[in-house]
């Protein structure tokens, strides 16, 4: 057996040795990697689009492409611009942070305005926007100082990050070897999910320069293979997206769940776990056009990726006592109807789907060709209610009605999803324009309240995920023994630390309404709606955009968001 064979067949070997060369190589060098792999993900993003549209069973040029050029080379691109851009600034000398917007919240918080970034944001993205949040006490001072600490210092990792990648979004692999390259200084490992292990050869080309030089290296196949892999003495420290289970199993081995588990891993780990997801309706005086617009909203946060992720909305929350809520829920019931009918592509999903049939046989399904469960009257004092307690990862959506004058809904809401619902990832709360007016301050305290890492208010915590310069990952506060939905951060092309939890913010209504009714916002619908019939083109002249920027691809861009 040849060298190059060995090192195909030991991803480790591929990089061992090489945690110095990286650590030691100019920023100016770690720039022009990124530049090189931009050019190569602009080159084989059809390609990557083909085969993960044909992996999930979605027709190529139905609106669900849009779907694979977002959340695969759109996200991936964005996020090399935005992370080579940081690393050309400090190559310069300059402060990354220089740029960015740093507020200092009433409760001690600084806030970092990471979205709009710059001009193309603010015409691409008009209305929408994203803060990150650091934790309480973090000073302006310390907060620049961490700004990619281990990469300025050329400190040298012991060995490889390995990288255990989900099979559900085509982006999250890439992203998350890049966080351990340029966040961590790391080389890098990573293990394919065998959902998307079709995608090896792609990312592999795209990943070339830093292949070539034996920075990075790829591995596919099963358990077996990510279990060999942990326990190398050549792995130095591991990330996992994917679920608690699997965590736990990497961790504690087979040792049934309890306190008194002794971990079996000796060495790092982080990781990003899922939840269950919620969307939270605040009462207000909503006109039908509101209520059709929020439905299509709410049933994307669900059937986005036919419901495969982790961002998507489980239970919907609404206002017992709201005259809208009984119309809302017919207006979401026939959105998740006509949403476009997709295979449910991802291991387990006919048992996961059992399951939640199991617990309410009467559970309406919506789906055409493939179950789509709709359980429309969920029992909000069940502390033991599945829905509450698991993410289903499937499609399957929940409604519960809590009581409540608006003030004790509200303190409701901050409780059910504090105390009730699994997880820490994200929670999207929509609330119409003159409710959050009259609410004052006591909704910027709700969103204190709140422990998620993503809190979108009238959009969708995805956002979040393919914005480059968010902090992405749980709330902090989980550890080895109750990871909860995760243990430290990805993403983040500032490379800052100390971010506690990511703010999201959008129009409340589509254009034209919005700007009738005094909202700056110029898009008619989001490319990631279900029901946006030129999302696809959209998506695809975004990343186009994304790999090139230049007015004439801005402006096509525009022009497909508005027309038909």
């Amino acid at each position: 057996m040849s060298t190059a064979d060995g090192k195909a067949s030991d991803p480790l070997a591929a990089v061992h040795g090489q945690a110095g060369e990286w650590a030691a190589l100019p920023l100016a060098e770690k720039r022009d990697l990124l530049a090189r792999m931009r050019e190569r993900v602009a080159r084989v993003a059809p390609e990557w689009v083909r085969l993960s549209c044909e992996g999930k069973g979605i027709p190529l040029g139905s609106t669900l492409e849009s779907e694979e050029w977002l959340a695969g080379p759109y996200a991936v691109l964005g996020y090399l611009g935005a992370l080579e851009r940081t690393v050309a600034v400090l190559a310069d000398g300059g402060d990354p942070l220089e740029r960015v917007r740093v507020r200092q919240r009433p409760d001690g918080r600084l806030a970092l305005r990471v979205l709009p970034h710059d001009l193309s944001d603010r015409l691409l993205l008009n209305g929408f926007g994203a803060e990150m949040w650091t934790t309480p006490g973090v000073t302006r001072t310390e907060l620049r100082e961490s700004v990619a600490r281990r990469l300025r210092a050329r400190e040298v990792t012991g060995g490889a990050a390995l990288v255990l990648g989900a099979g559900n979004v085509s982006a999250t692999a890439p992203l998350d070897v890049l966080y351990k390259l340029y966040y961590d200084n790391a080389v890098s490992v990573c293990k394919l999910s065998p959902v998307n292990g079709y995608l090896k050869p792609v990312l592999e080309d795209v990943f070339a320069p830093f292949v070539e030089r034996g920075f990075v290296a790829f591995a596919s196949g099963g358990a077996d293979v990510g279990a060999r892999l942990v326990t190398d003495d050549r792995t130095a420290t591991v990330h996992i997206t994917g679920s608690r289970a699997a965590h736990d199993r990497i961790v504690f081995g087979d040792a049934a769940p309890g306190a008194g588990r002794a971990p079996l891993l000796s060495k790092p780990i982080t990781s990003e776990l899922g939840g269950v997801g919620a969307t939270v309706v605040l009462p207000g005086p909503w006109t039908a056009a509101d209520l059709r617009y929020q439905a299509w909203h709410t049933a994307t946060q669900k059937l986005n990726n036919s419901g495969f992720n982790c961002t998507a909305s489980q239970v919907v929350v609404l206002p017992a006592d709201w005259e809208h809520a009984d119309v809302f829920v017919a207006e979401l019931r026939a959105a998740l109807r006509a949403a476009p009918s997709r295979p449910g592509y991802y291991p387990g999903t006919d048992d996961r789907l059992d399951a939640a049939l199991a617990a309410h046989p009467g559970a309406e399904d919506l789906g055409t060709g493939c179950r789509r469960l709709f359980i429309p009257a969920l029992d909000p004092d069940a502390a033991a209610e599945p829905l509450f307690r698991e993410e289903f990862f499937a499609p399957v959506q929940g409604v519960v009605r809590l009581p409540g004058t608006p003030p004790e809904y509200l303190r409701s809401v901050v409780d059910f999803c504090n105390t009730t619902l699994d997880g820490t990832l994200g929670v999207n709360l929509v609330v119409h324009p003159r409710t959050r007016a009259a609410m004052g301050a006591r909704f910027d305290e709700t969103l204190v309240a709140l422990r998620f890492g993503a809190i979108a208010v009238n959009t969708w915590t995805s956002l979040g995920y393919i914005t480059p310069r968010v902090g992405w990952g749980a709330f902090p506060g989980h550890d080895l023994h109750d990871a909860g939905s995760g243990v430290g951060r990805t993403h983040n092309a500032l490379l800052v630390d100390h971010v506690e939890r990511t703010v999201l913010t959008g129009p409340f209504r589509p254009a034209p309404r919005s700007l009738l009714h005094g909202e700056a916002a110029v898009m008619p619908l989001p490319p990631w709606f279900l029901n946006n019939a030129t999302g696809q083109r959209t998506a695809r002249l975004l990343t186009r955009f994304a790999a090139e920027p230049g007015p004439l691809r801005l402006a096509a861009v525009a022009l497909s968001a508005v027309r038909p």
